[in-house]
């Protein structure tokens, strides 16, 4: 089931920001390593640089996840933002 204020929550929440740049990440990934096999030496340092920062968008994800945000999550006692 979708929370109530979901295109709110798409267009301010950290946690999908930070989802979609990894997202970005993970599909620019085999494209570099094409790239590099055809016309240059891979660089391995590159690779785990990509991957390193994938992983640490992802965890930075979860832990936007939890924190609370006021734009989108309203009051503490759980009413939504509109009736604040």
């Amino acid at each position: 089931m979708l929370v109530h204020n979901w295109r709110e929550v798409l267009k301010r929440a950290w946690s999908v920001r930070l989802m979609a740049l990894s997202l970005l990440l993970i599909i620019l990934e085999p494209i570099y390593n094409f790239v590099a096999a055809t016309w240059v030496a891979k660089n391995i340092y590159i690779q785990l640089g990509m991957s390193a920062v994938t992983g640490l968008l992802a965890a930075a994800a979860i832990v936007a996840r939890i924190f609370f945000q006021q734009k989108i999550s309203g009051d503490l006692n759980g009413k939504p933002p509109a009736e604040g």
